[in-house]
């Protein structure tokens, strides 16, 4: 089996449906599997509950395992979803990406393909920034990048408010938990990034069924 990991961070529930949505793409894919894991959280549970995230942050780490960075060398691609902080990821993501220098000294992730999904408040509230500025740190550590192309037509749509760009998929979340979740068309846009990317993994590994 070629296998992808997405690796993500959710505070209210937005990124987590569209790691959802990517891990049904990778799994369209015959002859690959999708597992979903979570970065630590970093905020404190009183400043959780002041910010309405506990009930959604409790069911969450019920739900999806913690990552282990030492699953992530035995993966053939890794997609990584953050949320958009001032356009750039977010600290529980930077944290993680901290923590994975001796991946980096063992050229453990060189050669595997690497992808990202983010959400921010607003249509221009950093979305691409935020997924060029995760790329650094995936292109410093060898990885092959993977966006969404033009071919999920999607994300030219003018019919509606939408996210997803070239660079990867996106959803608009508002302001305040639980304000606008993933539409159909960014959902979409997930599970076309995680065939895309599962269909590269698997050409890269040889996968002959």
């Amino acid at each position: 089996m070629t296998h992808v990991i997405i690796v993500y961070y959710s505070l209210y529930g937005h990124i987590h449906a569209m790691a959802q949505a990517v891990a049904e793409g990778v799994r369209e894919v015959p002859g690959c599997s999708a597992d979903l894991r979570r970065v630590p959280e970093t905020l404190p549970a009183d400043v959780l509950g002041k910010m309405g995230a506990t009930a959604f942050q409790e069911r969450f780490l019920r739900e999806v395992q913690l990552v282990s960075l030492d699953e992530l060398p035995a993966a053939d691609a890794i997609i990584f979803g953050t949320p958009t902080r001032y356009g750039n990821m977010c600290g529980q993501m930077r944290q993680f990406f901290d923590s994975t220098g001796g991946l980096w000294a063992a050229g453990a992730l060189i050669g595997k393909v690497g992808s990202a999904f983010t959400s921010s408040a607003t249509q221009h509230g950093g979305q691409e920034s935020t997924i060029l500025s995760l790329y650094i740190t995936l292109l410093h550590h060898g990885m092959i990048l993977a966006g969404l192309p033009y071919s999920f037509e999607g994300q030219m749509r003018l019919d509606e408010i939408t996210g997803c760009s070239p660079y990867g998929a996106s959803t608009i979340a508002g302001n305040g938990p639980a304000l606008r979740f993933p539409s159909a068309n960014e959902l979409d846009g997930a599970r076309y990034q995680g065939r895309y990317v599962a269909g590269i993994a698997r050409k890269l590994t040889g996968y002959s069924p």
